[in-house]
């Protein structure tokens, strides 16, 4: 008789560690491990998979699905390694032809990526009303002139989320012309209306896919090498989960997983549906809001390694204060250097001679069993004790600015380093440490939705039409992204009025979200 296969994996990849847990059908989390994270991301991968499975015996047969939430883009495009060269097609001309593409990428990022750029006729106006005719010629023209030296082109036409169908032409003509294996991301499935934000995020798009299918084969081949029969997934950046092959055209969306993980995590393992979350690991502090069980997002453009980007995103404020947060032995000032996954080696609690965050917390108390500190002055505990209470105002703070006022929101402390949180923060609620917290962004990995998301423009007086058709692709996305057909929802509808209009018009954003269509019994709830 065939084992009940009802666990997942769940593995998310820090600048520190790289933590895997196994979560069983009912969420309670039943193996789990922290190991280094290494410096190709996937040594940690396969180390804590070994591991989990290692405390699994005979029980790994039931393990059905992995999920990992990683920050393998996010390290590409800082470290400007292993990036497509990227052919970018912008639809709109005349017009927006007077800040040319990429304006305000950092030079060493833009030489690295972009093969070449044409401005070529196309695009709409907000009200769907075309600027110009598509220039077809002119595409073929350029995409012949860059002689083959690009691995995918990027196609950004103005207000295409809105008026889709030129930038679904271009790739067909593309196709045709040079042949299907060339990939070709099209704006509109990238980010919303903003032109220069939205192209920056399709090219890293474009630009990560070879990293995103390096690290989707690697996952595959670590997943083999432990003989396991499973699906496996990636986590994205709005607290849901996306198929590999959904994750090797969308890469740019697994930046930000990390901290939705966590704070997915968080409220699972907590209870709390609206609370304020702090992920302490070894490099920084995340902080974020959770809403209604979900990461709140931000409004605002944010730089993804010095590039304006516009796509959704988790609201974080990222602290330099971490465990292995570095403490200057003369002055006691603290980081921003890190020693990172060195701590083990370097850090005074390990046996090393670097004090850190870490120790400054065990000095107050607040020790790791099994270690111990080595003997210190009445001197260099004072340090450490004043840099302690420095991290203490800075976390703070940043409770502070993200409550917005409100002084009743549970405080959820999760993270390897969550020691650095006192239990009486002024400015929260309750602060509530809950079971397996250290794993806390793992277990947000392993427990988390299928999601997609659509937009859509039109004249205020047909609000509804515009609701149902961008609910109708936000679902479809959810179900390309892995949810099940039969139980996916809509889980959020906003609604923006757009200025310089000349009638009233509405911008619709819908977010869909489901259980992964394999699972006989989804994960309840908490």
């Amino acid at each position: 008789m065939s084992a009940v296969r009802d666990l997942s994996i769940g593995v998310d990849v820090g600048g520190t560690n790289t933590d895997a847990v196994v979560v069983d059908a009912t969420g309670s989390v039943i193996a789990w491990t922290k190991q280094p994270t290494t410096a190709d991301v996937i040594g940690g991968i396969r180390a804590g998979i070994a591991a989990v499975l290692s405390q699994l015996g005979d029980d790994r047969d039931r393990v059905s699905r992995v999920m990992l939430g990683t920050t393998h883009a996010t390290n590409a495009i800082v470290a400007r390694r292993g990036l497509d060269r990227v052919a970018l097609v912008r639809l709109g001309a005349p017009a927006a032809t007077e800040w040319p593409p990429l304006t305000g990428w950092p030079d060493d990022l833009s030489d690295q990526v972009l093969a070449g750029a044409a401005m070529l006729g196309g695009g709409h106006m907000v009200d769907g009303t075309p600027i110009s005719p598509l220039d077809r010629d002119g595409i073929r023209r350029f995409l012949d002139g860059l002689g083959g030296g690009f691995d995918s082109v990027a196609v950004c036409g103005i207000f295409s989320p809105s008026s889709p169908e030129q930038e679904r032409e271009v790739e067909q003509l593309v196709h045709d012309h040079l042949g299907e294996a060339v990939p070709v991301f099209l704006s509109q499935d990238i980010g919303p209306d903003g032109l220069l934000e939205r192209e920056n995020a399709t090219v890293l798009n474009a630009a990560l896919r070879g990293v995103a299918s390096d690290v989707t084969r690697a996952l595959v081949d670590v997943v083999a090498e432990e003989g396991l029969d499973v699906a496996t997934f990636f986590a994205q950046n709005d607290g849901t989960l996306m198929s590999l092959d959904y994750a090797v055209r969308y890469p740019v969306l697994t930046i930000g997983s990390g901290p939705a993980n966590s704070i997915r995590g968080a409220a699972f393992l907590s209870g709390a549906q609206n609370a304020i979350v702090v992920d302490v690991g070894g490099t920084t502090s995340d902080l974020g809001v959770l809403v209604d069980g979900f990461p709140r997002e931000s409004t605002l453009p944010r730089d993804i390694g010095g590039v304006r980007t516009n796509f959704r995103m988790p609201d974080i404020l990222s602290l330099g204060i971490g465990g292995g947060t570095v403490i200057d032995p003369r002055t006691g000032a603290v980081g921003p250097r890190s020693v990172g996954y060195r701590i083990a080696e370097e850090g005074l609690l390990f046996g090393g001679s670097t004090a850190t965050l870490t120790d400054a917390a065990a000095a107050a108390g607040h020790g790791i069993p099994g270690r111990s500190l080595p003997t210190l002055s009445s001197g260099q505990r004072d340090l450490l004790s004043r840099a302690l209470a420095h991290a203490h105002e800075r976390i703070e703070e940043a409770v502070e600015r993200l409550s917005l006022g409100r002084v009743d929101l549970p405080l959820v402390v999760v993270g390897g380093g969550a020691l650095l949180v006192p239990d009486d923060l002024p400015g929260a609620g309750d602060v509530l440490r809950p079971d397996r917290a250290d794993v806390a962004n793992a277990v947000g990995a392993a427990i988390s939705l299928a999601g997609g998301r659509a937009e859509q423009i039109s004249d205020a007086d047909d609000r509804d039409a515009a609701i149902a058709a961008a609910s109708e692709a936000a679902i479809a996305k959810a179900i390309q992204a892995g949810a099940d057909p039969l139980a996916v929802e809509i889980v959020d509808v906003l609604e923006t009025s757009l200025s310089y209009t000349a009638r009233p018009t509405l911008k619709v954003s819908v977010k869909a979200a489901g259980p992964l269509s394999h699972l006989a019994a989804p994960i309840p709830a908490r």
